[in-house]
């Protein structure tokens, strides 16, 4: 059985001051290879060469990854303000008509980190620029030194730091098989007003919200704060959570006839 083929979105950068680049931080590449059982292809995030119909008629599911840059804030009424750049707005464009469309069309579909981010702002929800501002959240960012350095050790950086309350009976505790989970924590922005049919699954113990599902959507449409893309060969919660993408994206390569028959 040939191997079902996701699209992982790429993220505009510059190299040596000079060269414009897109880029996937392999950890997302190899979680979609060695755990969803998938051929991962990276694409731009750059409507402009990105046809979202061709695309999908090629890939079997689509990965909207984490980023450095933030969600622009005038996709969600809101001003922007340099203290929360770097921005991406080629990805923004691509990545909020991709998420409906892919829930549309009822292709799979995983957010983690900005791409969580992006499916609430896909359908209509809002973000806070800096969730540790609001009164009682804690600093999702990531660890630092005292210098104000990002800490050298990943293992530091991508530690689990808090916990996250799963939605009793929701996707996730199904999934999981529990309804308290531990995740890392790696960012600014979160979820402040809720997209229309987006759904909560999950909430850290400050509140943020962490885990969401698309309501009605026919197709996996699941997305997570966390970087669950860091540590899913060993993580047990990140683990399932990619293999459950992987089922998906077999199911959508099954024919209609063979995966009627396979409902029963």
């Amino acid at each position: 059985m040939k191997r079902p083929v996701v699209g992982v979105i790429g993220n505009s950068s510059l190299v040596d001051n000079r060269f414009n680049v897109q880029l996937v931080g392999e950890r997302n590449l190899r979680a979609v290879a060695e755990v969803a059982g998938a051929l991962p292809l990276m694409f731009a995030g750059m409507p402009e060469i990105t046809d979202i119909g061709a695309l999908l008629d090629v890939v079997d599911g689509v990965l909207l990854t984490g980023a450095r840059a933030n969600v622009h804030p005038t996709h969600f009424r809101t001003e922007p303000n340099p203290r929360h750049e770097p921005y991406d707005q080629p990805r923004d464009a691509m990545a909020l008509a991709l998420a409906e469309a892919c829930v549309a069309r009822g292709v799979p579909i995983f957010g983690i980190c900005r791409g969580f981010q992006e499916m609430n702002v896909a359908f209509g929800g809002s973000l806070h620029p800096e969730i540790r501002e609001l009164p009682g959240r804690m600093n999702h960012r990531m660890p630092r030194l005292e210098t104000g350095e990002v800490h050298p050790d990943p293992a530091v950086v991508f530690a689990d730091r808090h916990d996250v309350a799963l939605v009793p009976g929701g996707v996730f505790a199904t999934l999981l098989g529990r309804e308290t989970i531990r995740v890392n924590s790696l960012h600014g922005q979160g979820i402040l007003d809720l997209g229309e049919r987006v759904v909560v699954e999950g909430v850290a113990e400050d509140g943020t919200i962490e885990a969401i599902r698309i309501a009605d959507a026919p197709g996996f449409a699941l997305g997570v704060q966390w970087h669950a893309e860091y540590d899913p060969q060993r993580n047990p919660v990140n683990r399932t959570l990619f293999e459950a993408f992987g089922a998906a994206l077999q199911g959508q390569r099954a024919p209609a006839g063979a995966a009627a028959s396979a409902r029963g």
